[in-house]
Formats: structure tokens, sequence, C-alpha cells
């Protein structure tokens, strides 16, 4: 009986030493997780104000973003070097873009919308890297958490296309913003460019994608024969405007779309 317990024992409990080697051999990678925990917590915070200032909240939100859009730079490209190949390499990474995200607004009054798509990836990759954790921590840890991950994990294409639907939404916001007072005049010609750097993307197709799919639906809508005409005018001029616009799509981009 006493041979039985003490092997049934450590097989049910939570191998914390394995854990604590992980850490410390990925000490990057558990970085980005404890900070997008972090980022997490501090949007609850924001639109939940129980504890202090929430727009002190907001901006470590964005501060938070930027410190994971570095590391991740960090991991991608390493040391810095002053050529123009690098140069080229460090815009083309999607790190570089949300790093320039961060930037962009934290000189703007406080906008809930810019938070969204720091959520949605906060929430998808800390998700997928507590999995690691707790695989470290024993096969049958912490059942509940899995289930929340897998539910996480099940949604993240309908994540993905929400962070690539709020991206391209800024866009026309900002413009208002201007007229609320919120923002600069540079802010919307500053965000464009960082949108297209998200089209352009060589690893996340999704802004692309998401701007073919409106497109699709602007056009059926214009299309319609119970449309007013000054509606189809409207519509088709966006899609005209927005098509102008738009870069050049590399060879291999447009394989993606294919």
């Amino acid at each position: 009986m006493s041979d039985t317990s003490s092997t049934t024992g450590p097989t049910r409990s939570l191998n914390y030493e394995a854990l604590k080697v992980h850490i410390i051999t990925h000490k990057i990678n558990c970085g980005l997780w404890l900070i997008r925990v972090l980022a997490i917590i501090f949007s609850i915070a924001y639109f939940i104000p129980i504890f202090g200032n929430p727009y002190n909240y907001y901006y470590k939100v964005l501060l938070a973003n930027a410190a994971i859009s570095a590391l991740r730079l960090h991991q991608r490209i390493g040391r810095v070097q002053f050529t123009r190949q690098f140069a080229a390499e460090l815009l083309s990474e999607d790190s570089c873009h949300y790093l320039f995200y961060s930037m962009i607004f934290l000189y703007v009054a406080p906008v809930t919308l810019v938070l969204v798509p720091i959520i949605l990836f906060c929430i998808l990759h800390s998700a997928s890297y507590s999995l690691t954790l707790l695989d470290t921590l024993g096969q049958n840890s912490w059942w509940g958490a899995r289930l929340l991950i897998s539910l996480v994990e099940f949604q993240s294409l309908n994540i993905l296309k929400a962070v690539a639907f709020t991206e391209i939404f800024l866009m026309p916001y900002t413009v208002l913003l201007i007229f609320l007072g919120r923002a600069s005049l540079l802010t919307p010609f500053i965000y464009y460019h960082f949108l297209m750097q998200r089209y352009t993307s060589r690893r996340n197709p999704y802004t692309r994608n998401m701007f073919r799919e409106l497109r699709v639906v602007f056009e059926t809508t214009a299309a319609k024969p119970s449309m007013p005409s000054f509606v189809k005018q409207f519509l088709m001029f966006v899609v005209n405007f927005t098509t102008k616009l738009a870069p050049i799509p590399t060879p291999q981009q447009q394989q993606q779309q294919q």
C-alpha cells in the first residue's frame, strides 16, 4: 500500500521544479507572457476603473505593448545593425509595426478602440504560452484553465479578423479625432503608414484579406437595385479611393490572396 501511494502521489502533484527550469531556460518567452498578462490586467483596470485613474492604465497598456514588441524584435532580428538591409528587415516585422502603433497613440488622448488589437493579441498569445507552462507543470494540471485556453484557440481566426477590422476602422476614426480635438493633424498620416505596413505584412495576411472582404461587401451593397443612388455613389467612392491608396501587392502577397 505504501509503495502504491508513493508512486501515484508525485504523478498527481505539480512539477514546480520543471517549471522553474523552463522559466530559467526561456527567460524572454516567460517575460513576454508575464507582460501580456499584465497588459490584460491593466486593460481590465481601464474598463472597470475601481483603483486609480483609468487613463494611467490606458497608457500602461500601450507601454506594455511597446515592451512586448521590442522584445519580439530582439528575438526576431537580434542585434541592431546600421545597414539598409537591416532597416528593411526591421520595417517588415509585425513587431515593429505594433511598436510604431504604441508610439502613435502615446501622444493622443485616450481612445478605447485603440486598446482592442493589443488586448486581443495579448489574450491570443498569452493563452498559447499558458498551455506550454501548464504542460510543464503536468499534463492534468488546471483543467479549467485548459478549457478557457481551448476556447481562445478555437476562436483564434475570429480574433485575428477582429484585429484586422479594428486596424482598418481606426484609419477614418483618427480623422474624426482631429475634429473632436483629441488628435493632431499628423496622426492620420502617421497611422496611414502603419496601416500600409500591416497591409504589406509578410507573415500576417489578415489585414489584406479584411480589405478585400470589405470591398466585396461595399460593392455587393452598392449593386442592390433598392439601394439609393447617393448611397451607391458614396460606397463606390470609398472603394475607389481606398484602392488608389493601397500599395501594389508583391507576387507573394498575390499568391496568398488566391
